[in-house]
């Protein structure tokens, strides 16, 4: 029997070996990490649906287009009318966008957008409830990390043939998209 010396096995075997996946193995599924995104997506996607929906239309308690519209005046935004209406939409198309996995990077960064906005005003509040913003940076972060991350499998993207393999770049160009239109939205305000 030849004896191996370091040199010999180290040439011979490969310096990563795939493992196996199966019952019992310690590998994670890929399937786990696209549900998870599925969850996430699903959770944060319609909960920003629902506060588009709250803007538009005054469905969940929401104040509809003029109430909103009246508190983006006192906010400081001009026409609030027109901001409720914005903010509503991207909101309602980029909460659906994100929960069914269509454009998610460009649905994340809307929700980037609209989130800086709403941390602006609301900022200085200190963190935690009831007048802190705990709430919309976690949607913001989770909307960047999505816009980053992309959708998973279980997504309309799968079918589209640009967004079907998710590259980082594409993230990393909506969430600075989102970014630049929330700074320009900023500078409107007073």
């Amino acid at each position: 029997m030849p004896s191996s010396s370091p040199s010999t096995t180290a040439a011979t075997t490969p310096a990563v070996r795939p493992v196996r996946e199966g019952i019992g193995s310690a590998a994670t599924s890929p399937h786990a990490y696209d549900a998870g995104l599925l969850l996430l997506r699903l959770a944060l996607g319609l909960t920003m649906a629902a506060h588009g929906s709250q803007k538009l239309f005054g469905w969940f308690g929401g104040g509809g287009i003029d109430g909103t519209g009246q508190f983006f005046t006192m906010s400081g935004y001009p026409a609030g009318n027109t901001m409720a209406v914005v903010a509503g939409l991207t909101e309602v198309l980029g909460g659906l966008g994100l929960a069914v996995g269509l454009l998610t990077p460009l649905a994340g960064a809307a929700i980037v957008g609209t989130m800086v906005n709403a941390l602006a005003v609301i900022w200085g509040g200190g963190f935690f409830a009831p007048k802190g913003n705990e709430h919309e940076l976690l949607l913001t972060v989770g909307a960047a990390a999505l816009a980053l991350t992309g959708p998973g499998r279980y997504a309309v993207d799968r079918f589209l043939p640009v967004l079907r393999a998710h590259r980082l770049a594409y993230g990393v160009a909506a969430v600075l998209v989102g970014l630049a239109t929330a700074g320009v939205i900023l500078l409107l305000r007073k």
